[in-house]
């Protein structure tokens, strides 16, 4: 879309804003808001009569609200009187452990306002005066014109990003006539809305690519590359029938050892390049092997050179925080040195009859998937811990080591398709979200003139 210019301009007196259209205003945020508060936290809830107190967590990174688990807390009469949220109330959280979410914003809606929500002590609730639309200071405070002076203005000496309301009142903004606004508003949803939805359908895409690459490898690793051969019974009810050839067995069978490695009190920093590092459960996440999920080991400690990952490693991870991590498998291609296994990593060896690839292959297909999902589902501590004892009783398809390396053949060339038409779409939902950042920046700095967007 091809939008005019502003038929005159003047300087904005602010060095990083240039010039804004003659007829605009340029001021501290604070001269346009009527409230600028922080919020309560209360005690504990009693399930009688309590008040849902909105967090950071309620708020997305771009200012959206995500209310899947609202916490109700008890307030007093006069914490609900002052901190009730209306439609049109601004709510930015002040308070982060990451600069991604310091200063995000969301608007309150009439949804919102009609479950008589407060908010935390860690949050700041904007009400703008009748000069500034609230419509058009969400876009504003999501949008870099805000946060770059957020960045500048916060405090993060402590490793944590901290606003207070002061702050918040001392960004820059331009001030455009209140009817404008309304227009500029008016044509940044519509605008953005279809911006959204164009990524929308780059997640979707992508979702069905991840689906369709988790059943290519599924298929492959449990009935083989030939349509016609022929099938048995595999004597397991959720694999049901394979290759007449193939054998089906207990992992234990395929594998002839497995290695923990040593978990140390490490750095929190990733090791350089001449030191040694411990590797983080998170190296083999989602069956890619990222030597920069690493800590440095301390000098003092001497390395255990025996736990050194070398190519052609095979790694899984036996414990995370999200279960659904739990298991993952990847094989090293290609690693830097010093790197050591930690004691939440196995290192797996096997048997002649099983190819590397091929066993990583499967232990990342859907039956392997749901065997571990089961056996952390269990209980009797395993719950985001998967022991030795239950991997080897795990079960999977073995055939001839020539058929594992055809196969493992064939998922290169497939999955690489995929994950090619992945890449597309990740860098289409880029491009499209740098384009809503500076159509967002355009409209409300009056680089462009969306008068007539709006009227046409």
């Amino acid at each position: 879309m091809s939008l005019p210019r502003y038929p005159n301009y003047k300087d904005s007196g602010v060095e990083w804003l240039g010039e804004v259209p003659g007829h605009w205003g340029v001021a501290p945020f604070k001269t346009q808001v009527d409230r600028n508060d922080g919020g309560v936290w209360g005690d504990d809830p009693d399930g009688i009569n309590d008040t849902f107190v909105l967090r950071s967590t309620e708020q997305t990174v771009d200012g959206r609200w995500r209310m899947d688990d609202p916490a109700p807390r008890k307030l007093t009469e006069s914490d609900v009187k002052s901190a009730l949220l209306i439609e049109g109330d601004l709510l930015l959280t002040k308070s982060s452990g990451s600069s991604l979410h310091i200063g995000k914003t969301t608007l309150v809606s009439k949804e919102i306002e009609a479950m008589r929500c407060c908010y935390s002590n860690f949050m700041q609730r904007i009400r703008t005066k009748t000069s500034f639309l609230p419509a058009l200071a969400w876009y504003v405070l999501n949008n870099d014109l805000a946060r770059l002076q957020f960045d500048l203005l916060s405090n993060s000496t402590t490793g944590l990003a901290n606003l207070n309301g002061t702050m918040v009142g001392q960004i820059v903004i331009p001030v455009p006539p209140v009817e404008e606004q309304t227009q500029i508003a008016a044509f940044l949803d519509r605008e953005t809305a279809k911006i959204d939805e164009l990524v929308a359908e780059q997640r979707r895409l992508m979702a069905l690519l991840k689906e369709k690459r988790q059943a290519v490898i599924s298929h492959a690793v449990t009935r083989g590359l030939n349509p016609d051969a022929p099938m048995k019974p595999s004597g397991i009810e959720w694999l049901g029938d394979v290759p007449e050839h193939w054998a089906v067995c207990a992992i234990r069978r395929v594998i002839s050892a497995i290695e923990q490695g040593w978990s140390p009190e490490c750095h929190s920093r990733p090791a350089d390049d001449d030191e040694w590092g411990v590797l983080k459960a998170g190296c083999v996440n989602r069956g890619i092997y990222d030597q920069q999920e690493n800590k440095a080991l301390p000098a003092e400690l001497g390395a255990a050179r025996e736990y050194e990952v070398c190519v052609g490693d095979v790694l899984m991870s036996r414990a995370s925080g999200s279960p659904e991590l739990v298991g993952s498998t990847a094989l090293v291609t290609s690693t830097r040195p010093k790197l050591m296994l930690s004691d939440k990593i196995f290192r797996l060896c096997f048997e002649h009859l099983m190819d590397s690839i091929f066993f990583v292959a499967a232990l990342n297909s859907r039956p392997l998937r749901s065997q571990i999902e089961q056996a952390l589902s269990g209980g009797n501590g395993l719950a985001n811990n998967l022991p030795q004892s239950a991997l080897l009783g795990f079960f999977l398809c073995v055939p001839s080591v020539v058929e594992q390396r055809a196969i493992c053949v064939f998922l290169a060339a497939e999955t690489n398709k995929l994950d090619t038409l992945t890449t597309e779409a990740q860098r289409a939902i880029a491009l499209l979200q740098e384009r809503r950042t500076a159509l967002i920046s355009a409209a409300v700095t009056g680089q462009i003139d969306v008068r007539g967007a709006v009227a046409a």
